[in-house]
């Protein structure tokens, strides 16, 4: 078990998701999740990969973040969230999961962002972060746009704001995603700050 102190001299190298989520989970048998450095393309005969970034960012020279002309923050309830999150994702998520975040210890409702576009109430972004308080950990999770609400600046927009709302309980904040999504949301993180070169491998054996 990697401790705390480790974790916190380089929590991108030594852990593929945050010091509070390592210590409730366990990789499913049949799964492997290694460092890049401890990675070799002959693991690919017996395992699919699905590669994820893992970036830092220190909460230093922040600025506060500017709604682009149009829209506007309003509150959202699990239901809006859930189907926002579906409609960006094309997955399964539902309220009662949405709901569940809200039971973490980790949960910060000011940490809640939903976009909707100002002359139609409609949610057009949305943003969840984290606060792992023992850590002093700041974590973006789920930050999605609309398909056609891209290219406006509603993504810039979320990130840094719930960077500007973290620096005053945490000393840094991390972020996680898709190496490959078209969607590029490592271009994003890194514009807003986020630095770092660590990647992470998550191997799922092949069934024969």
């Amino acid at each position: 078990m990697i401790s705390q102190e480790e974790y916190l001299l380089n929590p991108c190298r030594v852990s593929s998701i945050p010091y509070w989520k390592m210590l409730q989970t366990a990789v499913p048998e049949g799964m492997q999740i290694l460092h890049g450095e401890d990675f070799c393309v002959e693991m690919l005969a017996q395992y699919t990969d699905a590669p994820y970034f893992r970036l830092k960012h220190d909460l230093r020279e922040l600025a506060p973040a500017v709604l682009p002309a149009g829209y506007a923050l309003r509150p959202a309830t699990a239901e809006e969230m859930a189907t926002h999150i579906r409609s960006c994702y094309g997955n399964g998520m539902t309220a009662a999961q949405v709901q569940a975040f809200t039971q973490r210890e980790v949960y910060r409702p000011w940490l809640w962002l939903a976009v909707c576009q100002a002359e139609t109430n409609q949610i057009v972004a949305t943003g969840i972060a984290e606060l792992d308080g023992k850590r002093q950990e700041g974590v973006l999770e789920w930050i999605q746009v609309s398909a056609q609400h891209r290219k406006r600046g509603l993504g810039n927009f979320l990130v840094r704001e719930l960077l500007w709302r973290l620096q005053t309980e945490a000393k840094f904040a991390t972020v996680s995603g898709q190496c490959n999504n078209p969607t590029n949301p490592e271009g994003l993180y890194r514009k807003c700050g986020f630095v770092g070169n660590d990647v992470w491998h998550v191997l799922t054996k092949i069934r024969e």
